[in-house]
């Protein structure tokens, strides 16, 4: 239906339908952090997703787990789906009455043909909805130290396509060469040398500065820079192929100055994270907004506690909490928290249940988790060290009566420590742990390669759990090549015992702690010898 004519179908739309089925959402130009808040809403409510290969992979988590995800993607010599295949997905999911969003990367409307898209639903009698996107000609520019405009080197910016030769493009091309400001030339990668002839040819000088930026707004950004007459050759030199986004004008001279994204202290290292999937997204954010690369390969899956002698025993502890029958609740971790919730609103109880009890919290997160519910916990210990933890809570709940909720694994000091001194201590399991059956799809083979730079492990079972389902072939790399960080020295020494050295550990034991251990450990690692 691409081309077709702005007519509108006569059926009418079922008035019982959402006033929208379909929003076209744009997903930026890299960073996942750059969607919009419309766009994650859009995409929190979708029951089919067709994504393009520009789009951040992790944006797919956002949408629930139930949707239908179709890959729509386009590649130079590759397509996924035709565009007019991709508009039928669209309409036939629409018309069976489901929520859609079209994924695309950087702005649907800036040579994204969100329009033919907006054109073949409009014709279909199909209400939809554009979440306009940052565009690569502002994101990626903009992370390549790269502005569209500055108030003395350029009043005006064009944003145009290279995917034709100059010679069979409808672009003016001599006129483009006098534009009095910045050119960004999406596309332009098979055509650069005919841009840069035809640029220099009428009128643009050949030592104007260009930049070529590849792959914009993520850690493996790549950006070269020099004079438009060299252009093409560096392209070349440098290894860079598409995407990539051209940048011609005097704005280039001032990257030294601007290049933010490179200065990050962990630019474009490539960072495994096994933290539960639960855990994924904010994990990630924060590596990504230090300029890494998040992998995600989550080690264990959280869930509720099955039915069994288990839950039974976790549902009659929590019944007399709420009558009053414990002095002390003990939670051991932040996804501790939000199962016990979870189960409280399950038995039909709410948050009233603890209005009796004394609330004793492990570490700032699980402090700051209670927090969302608006609890605030009697103690909390800013280590999150189960010795330390101990030693903080057992004068408090001597002669008391205590519930320890935690996680089915773990150790057992915290509930040998408090049960000398309380005189009950009733240990239930809040939620259980399941272990990842195989590493995710494609990170095997970066490890055999050495295509990572380190991998965070945040307890000793997930060290262990990882070590095992790695491939021998990569194995050795481990602890060498790619490094290792642990979350705590108990950690650490559990990958010691699997023969595998371990380059930075956490303190405080917490993952903001593993993170800045991972920043002291390359500075060190880039400090230059005495």
């Amino acid at each position: 239906m691409s081309g077709s004519p702005c007519k509108k179908a006569d059926a009418p739309v079922d008035s019982a339908r959402p006033p929208v089925l379909v929003h076209l959402v744009g997903a930026g130009p890299g960073d996942p952090g750059l969607l919009t808040l419309k766009g994650a809403e859009a995409l929190r409510n979708a029951e089919v997703v067709l994504y393009d290969h520009l789009a951040h992979p992790r944006l797919l988590d956002l949408a629930p787990p139930s949707a239908i995800r179709i890959n729509a993607g386009k590649r130079v010599g590759h397509y996924a789906m035709q565009q007019e295949a991709i508009e039928a997905a669209l309409i036939e999911h629409a018309r069976a009455g489901r929520r859609v969003v079209r994924l695309k990367g950087g702005d649907p409307y800036v040579f994204g043909r969100g329009a033919e898209e907006a054109q073949a639903l409009f014709a279909a009698g199909i209400p939809f909805a554009v979440v306009p996107g940052v565009t690569a000609g502002l994101g990626a520019t903009s992370y390549a130290g790269l502005t569209a405009t500055h108030r003395q080197f350029a009043s005006a910016v064009a944003f145009v396509t290279g995917h034709e030769p100059p010679w069979a493009s409808p672009l003016d091309w001599p006129i483009l060469a006098r534009f009095p400001g910045t050119l960004v030339i999406y596309m332009g990668s098979s055509h650069l040398e005919a841009i840069r002839d035809v640029l220099i040819a009428h009128g643009k000088p050949p030592e104007t500065p260009a930049a070529a930026v590849q792959a914009g707004a993520l850690p493996r950004q790549r950006v070269v820079q020099g004079r438009l007459a060299d252009l093409p050759e560096l392209f070349r030199a440098a290894g860079l192929g598409a995407p990539c986004l051209f940048v011609v004008g005097d704005v280039v001279g001032l990257r030294e100055a601007l290049a933010w994204y490179e200065r990050l202290p962990l630019f474009g290292r490539r960072v495994v994270v096994t933290r539960p999937r639960a855990d994924l997204a904010e994990a990630s954010a924060s590596l990504e907004s230090l300029g890494a690369e998040a992998i995600a390969a989550p080690m264990v899956e959280l869930g509720p506690v099955e039915p069994g002698p288990d839950r039974d025993r976790l549902d009659d502890a929590l019944r007399r909490l709420a009558g009053g029958g414990f002095d002390w609740l003990v939670l051991t971790s932040a996804n501790g928290v939000r199962f016990l919730v979870e189960r409280l609103d399950q038995l039909g109880l709410d948050l009233r249940a603890l209005g009796r009890v004394r609330l004793a919290a492990i570490g700032q997160a699980t402090a700051r988790t209670l927090g969302e519910y608006y609890l605030r916990p009697d103690i909390a210990p800013e280590s999150a060290r189960s010795e330390e933890f101990a030693q903080a809570l057992r004068p408090q709940v001597a002669g008391c009566a205590v519930l320890l909720t935690r996680a089915d694994r773990g150790r057992s000091l915290l509930p040998d420590q408090l049960a000398e001194v309380a005189r009950v201590v009733e240990n239930v399991w809040v939620y259980r742990h399941r272990d990842a059956e195989a590493l995710p799809p494609g990170l095997a083979a970066r490890l055999e390669t050495a295509e990572v730079d380190w991998v965070t492990l945040t307890s000793p079972a997930t060290a262990r759990r990882f070590f095992e389902l790695v491939p021998p072939t990569a194995r050795v790399h481990l602890g060498r090549t790619i490094r290792l960080a642990a979350i705590s020295p108990l950690t650490a020494q559990a990958c010691r015992d699997l023969g595998c050295e371990v380059a930075a550990v956490a303190e405080p034991f917490t993952w903001d702690g593993l993170i800045q251990a991972i920043i002291a450990a390359e500075r060190k690692a880039t400090a230059p010898s005495d």
